[in-house]
């Protein structure tokens, strides 16, 4: 089965290389494609939050990978792609929570979007509280050594 996407939007912001931290102070404008009408983003502002589905378009299929250790670091253990947000993946699909803090017609700004300049946006979502997990959630120690300054 074959899947075609054709992106909604494009990422514009100041970082162009997939640098693994300090995403925090770069703010992202998603901007949409012109396929796509401009009352696509009508109400979107009652919303803080939104989930961004983007397509990691640098990532070459030689670098894909189905397991290792996250950055490569031997302090971490194996670990397979799907116990990992590596950009590196089978898809080269990308996730990420954002917070909403402007809507200008066909762009929105956000904060907290790990994606570079010219990233092609597949989907954007509202978070609803109800789709958030019900328990706490769980993670390997590695994982908040790893990600200590990715949001700095």
């Amino acid at each position: 089965m074959e899947i075609s996407l054709k992106p909604i939007a494009k990422v514009k912001n100041s970082r162009t290389e997939p640098i693994d931290d300090h995403w925090e102070s770069v703010i992202a404008e998603i901007e949409l494609a012109d396929h796509i009408p401009t009352e696509a983003f009508e109400n979107i502002s009652d919303f803080s939050h939104l989930e961004i589905i983007y397509y990691f378009n640098k990532v070459k299929s030689q670098d894909i990978v189905f397991s290792g250790r996250p950055r490569g670091n031997p302090n971490y253990p194996v670990t397979g792609i799907f116990a990992q947000r590596k950009k590196d993946r089978p898809n080269t699909i990308g996730l990420c929570t954002v917070e909403l803090l402007e809507h200008k017609g066909r762009t929105i700004k956000v904060k907290y979007l790990d994606a570079i300049d010219g990233t092609p946006v597949l989907d954007i979502k509202p978070v609803f509280r109800e789709f958030q997990p019900k328990q706490q959630i769980r993670q390997p120690d590695w994982v908040a050594d790893l990600m200590k300054n990715y949001w700095a």
